[in-house]
């Protein structure tokens, strides 16, 4: 029976999240750990309009403002070398790292 790591990595700078995914595929590589990903997920779109003059007097123009939020997948199987090796790994503080550990 063998353990499947699944990664989530979620940060609005898609420079960082891929370097980060980067290092993980290159542990992955060094390991010789079987491996899926990174798998892009759909990139969340948050947005903000609000009026430029702020006693609502004047034109009516506006701010467009928008925050993307990128997310990857990657599926690994989990050995015990890998795993020390992810948790050495130095992660940027927009980079947000969630990992579950299951059997199959």
């Amino acid at each position: 029976m063998t353990q499947l790591a699944r990664i989530k990595l979620t940060s609005s700078n898609l420079g960082n999240l891929e370097t980060v995914c980067k290092e993980i595929k290159d542990i992955t590589e060094k390991t010789g750990v079987k491996v899926r990903g990174p798998q892009p997920l759909p990139t969340k779109r948050l947005k903000v309009t609000t009026r430029k003059a702020p006693s609502g007097q004047g034109t009516h123009t506006y701010d467009h403002w928008e925050m993307r939020v990128h997310k990857r997948l990657i599926d690994l199987d989990a050995d015990d070398r890998t795993m020390r090796q992810l948790m050495k790994i130095r992660v940027p503080e927009d980079v947000f790292i969630e990992v579950n550990l299951s059997t199959r």
